[in-house]
This record gives C-alpha cells, structure tokens and sequence, in this order.
C-alpha cells in the first residue's frame, strides 16, 4: 500500500487524473457484483428443480434444467396473491394521503409566513431522529383505542404525515420563481388554485422520487404490521412471507423460499430501475445533496 501510494503521488498530474477515474469505476464495479450476489443466489435457486438436492442450492452456477415448479408452489402454498392485494392496498393508500399532507406542509412551510415558522419547521424534522421502534407502543395503543386494530386502515394511520416528505416538498416549492404564484394571484387564483396548478405541476420530480421512497418503506415494512395484523387474510407479503418460511413445506425448499422473497421484492427492483433516473434527478433539482 506504501508503494502504490508513492508511486501515485509521484505521478504526473496527467496520469493522477487518468488512474483516479478507473480506480472509482473499478470499485463501483467491484461494489456493485458484491450487492448482487444475494440477487443472483436467490434468482438461481427459484429457477433451480428440487431434484437437484439440497446441497446444490449454495452454488451460484445455473441448473441446466431450470424450472418455475418453486415460483408456482411459492404462489400457490403461501397465498401470495392475497398478500400481494393487501401489501398494495396498504401502500397505495398511505401514499395517497401523503401526497395531501406533505403538499399543504410543504407549501406552508416554503411559502406561508406566520410565527414560529422556522422553529416549527425544526421540530416538525426531529420525527427524522425518532427511530421508529420508540412509537410502536404508543401507534399501537391509540390504535386499538380507534378500534383500528387487527385492520389495513391501522396499519398506515401512523404513516399519513411524512417528515421527510414535507422536507422534500419544502425545497421544491422553495425553487419555484415566485413569479408565477404572482401573476396567478392576480389573475384571481385561490390558494389551493394556485397549489394545483403552479406548484404540483411543477415538482413531479419530486413527487416521483418520494413516491418510490414511500412505497419501498412501506412495502418492506415488516414489524409495524405483525404488531397490528392478526388475521390471516390481511397479512401484507412481509408478514407473509415470515409465516410462509416457518410452515412444513417452506422449511424443507430453499427454492420455495427463494422464490416467494423474489415475488415479494420483485416488483421494487422493476420499478426502481424504470424511474431510477427521475428518482436521481428530483434530488437535483430540489437541492438536496
């Protein structure tokens, strides 16, 4: 390592900055084959046939026969279409109710005046500091006094204010001219008016990149719901799946189990890479390093 160092820094200037990018693309590279080991694994046992043995589910290497008998006993054994609904309808509805929260936060926080604004706004972002394990008994208790318990609509009560959202939507709003509230104003535009068709329209980006954000916590969500959730039918995949793997068929197939993880995050990864560039690009253009 001393060497390499010397000989680095008695290089040219040239060639320190012809090293120093393809030593960043050697470690992205690197890096990257390292986060999709698990992927690869886990896709090649799904595909993998039982006869194969036990033993042959550590290997990274394809079957030469490979076969969707584990995705259709997955599908069939663990209930996932139901699961799969519930997770939807879950996810779905908190984002919802987010979009109008975190928007009027957001506007009020970005463009309203009023006293205390700035110190407000602080304690609003000190939810970002609370690890979410602290608000479990406290969600759990005023959602059985709601007569919320053992519901989907108990389940995201606790997510319909976003901090981060509001901080998202704050710097969005921030770097809209303010200009074209102006001459909205004097065309006689009302505040929501003004909201809907100057301020939304401009921050999709942002609405885009908090959406993915939302739903891929929310779809990951494993504790919260098995704290609320006890019948069966409205398990959400994470839960799911947990009683899935513990059952007599999930603990004897690797690739069963293989194959219901690759259902649950499947859908994530597909609609990440199709809007990772406008997930990347909202982070641009609301400011936000």
């Amino acid at each position: 390592m001393k060497l390499f160092d010397r000989l680095f820094r008695d290089a040219p200037l040239a060639t320190r900055g012809e090293i120093t990018p393809k030593l960043g693309f050697l470690l992205t590279v690197l890096l990257a084959i390292v986060w999709l080991i698990p992927f690869l694994w886990m896709v090649v046992a799904t595909l993998r046939p039982a006869s194969d043995g036990i033993n042959a589910m550590a290997e990274l290497m394809p079957s030469l026969k490979p076969t969707l008998d584990n995705v259709r006993d997955a599908w069939e054994i663990g209930d996932f279409p139901r699961y799969t609904i519930n997770t939807t309808i879950i996810c779905a509805g908190i984002l919802l109710v987010q979009f109008v929260t975190i928007t009027l936060a957001g506007f009020a926080f970005a463009r309203l005046a009023f006293v205390g604004k700035t110190l407000i706004f602080y304690l609003f972002l000190m939810q970002l500091m609370l690890v979410p394990v602290l608000l479990i008994v406290p969600n759990l208790s005023l959602v059985a006094q709601l007569g919320l318990y053992d519901t989907l609509t108990g389940v995201m009560m606790p997510f319909f204010a976003s901090a981060f959202g509001t901080f998202l939507m704050r710097q969005a709003f921030e770097a809209i001219p303010t200009e074209l509230e102006d001459a909205a104003l004097i065309d006689g535009a009302s505040l929501l008016q003004r909201i809907r068709h100057i301020y939304v329209p401009l921050s999709m980006p942002s609405f885009s990149a908090f959406a993915i954000i939302s739903v891929t916590s929310h779809w990951n969500d494993f504790l919260w719901p098995l704290m609320v959730i006890n019948s069966p039918d409205k398990r959400p995949l994470t839960v799911g799946l947990s009683v899935f793997t513990k059952t007599a068929e999930g603990t004897q197939a690797w690739g069963t189990i293989a194959a219901g993880t690759l259902m649950v995050i499947g859908p994530l990864l597909v609609t990440f890479l199709i809007f990772q560039k406008r997930f990347i690009s909202s982070f641009v253009t609301s400011g936000i390093k």
